[in-house]
């Protein structure tokens, strides 16, 4: 499996972004605790790995700000946004201070002591169990410890570069 076949060009940057930004998906705030500090930010590349145990994977650039608190974090949450809460996604996909992004949105501690987003649709609460490098990104799997729905049942998704209500 490690081997790669050289006979291929890689694809562009800009065409690989344009096609990726057609590939909607869920809009996601990740948070964590890093030496007693909040810290969160918006991903799309939140995966299903598997329901046995229950695990999922989230993707951080390891150029982020935010990297080594992921990097340092035993736990992390991944709250999946509503309609309604594409400005909570745009704070935590800026350049915000990182206790700064928690101030919208009601946060309560989670089983781990995570941050948890008291209206995201669905929170998966996560314990780190394994982390892979791949070109400039981490992967983090987690094994999910809880799960919190909301009543109301729809999503925000992220398609061609803009919100669409899901």
């Amino acid at each position: 499996m490690g081997m790669m076949d050289h006979r291929f060009d890689v694809v562009d940057k800009a065409a690989f972004r344009n096609g990726m930004s057609r590939l909607g998906s869920a809009v996601n705030v990740v948070t964590a605790i890093s030496g007693g500090k909040r810290y969160g930010f918006t991903a799309s590349a939140v995966c299903s790995v598997s329901d046995t145990p229950a695990t999922l994977l989230v993707c951080i650039n390891r150029a982020s700000s935010l990297f080594h608190a992921f990097e340092n974090a035993r736990y992390f949450c991944v709250n999946t946004l509503k309609p309604g809460q594409e400005e909570i996604s745009n704070v935590f996909g800026g350049k915000y201070p990182a206790e700064d992004r928690f101030a919208l949105g009601q946060w309560r501690d989670g089983l781990s002591g995570v941050p948890v987003l008291a209206s995201a649709s669905v929170s998966f609460e996560c314990e780190l169990t394994n982390a892979v490098d791949e070109a400039t990104h981490r992967i983090l799997f987690g094994r999910v410890i809880d799960i919190r729905e909301h009543e109301e049942q729809a999503t925000l998704l992220y398609c061609m570069r803009r919100y669409l209500n899901g």
